[in-house]
């Protein structure tokens, strides 16, 4: 059976791709992920179809940002498909222009952190702010609960102290970068294994790679979940 703390990524070139996986999967996914890599190739398509005609909950990885009125507009756009989770730039205004324009539905918005294919030495070459990527992160999932996020995405590593944070209570941890044991690492830099981020404090994890370049999908999904605490 399904567990949604497992989000599924569909980083595929296309919605039939994206479909064709799905059907892999069966019931053993009740949360799917689509982001922009997929959007031109019919994501927003493929994410009304599996909520409306599958029962998924879908989580659609946007990172928007703009100027508030850009993104309030966006949000509201989207929020009328009904789906469960949009990502959008941890920065306060993007935050709040987000809720603004998600205001009256269920969409829950998730603010970004600090990406967790970044590392500092990534952030300097950005120009960002001098310190400690980890205190950094903690410093804009603050900020981003101040503003509204119903939720946060972060690294794995750090879980735990996100979820130490008082703005934190009642909110969401979504963690991508997650890896099962022994999997390759790909881009990711700030990485862990399911168990460990679930304990750590995070509400969801998110995994792409590892499941759909398996040979059986479906038997990847399952070995994930039996990690699960």
């Amino acid at each position: 059976m399904s567990d949604d703390r497992l989000i599924v990524a569909i980083d595929l070139p296309n919605a039939l791709a994206g479909l064709e996986l799905s059907k892999q999967l069966g019931d053993s996914v009740s949360f799917y992920k689509i982001g922009l890599g997929m959007l031109t190739g019919g994501g927003l398509a493929l994410a009304n179809e599996l909520k409306d005609e599958h029962g998924k909950r879908i989580f659609l990885d946007m990172k928007l940002f703009d100027i508030s009125a850009t993104v309030e507009a966006a949000v509201r756009g989207l929020a009328q498909f009904g789906h469960d989770f949009l990502t959008v730039h941890g920065d306060p205004h993007v935050v709040r222009a987000a809720k603004e324009g998600a205001s009256g539905t269920n969409l829950k918005i998730l603010g970004v952190t600090v990406l967790t294919s970044l590392d500092r030495s990534d952030l300097d070459d950005g120009c960002m702010k001098a310190g400690d990527i980890h205190e950094i992160t903690l410093e804009r999932a603050a900020k981003a609960f101040d503003a509204g996020a119903d939720g946060v995405i972060a690294s794995p590593q750090e879980a735990a102290a996100i979820r130490a944070l008082p703005e934190a209570s009642g909110r969401l941890i979504v963690t991508p970068g997650v890896r099962p044991s022994g999997a390759d690492l790909g881009d990711q830099k700030r990485v862990a294994t399911p168990a460990s981020a679930i304990g750590d404090g995070a509400d969801h994890i998110v995994v792409g790679r590892p499941i759909w370049q398996a040979a059986n999908p479906r038997d990847a999904a399952q070995a994930i979940l039996t990690e699960l605490p």
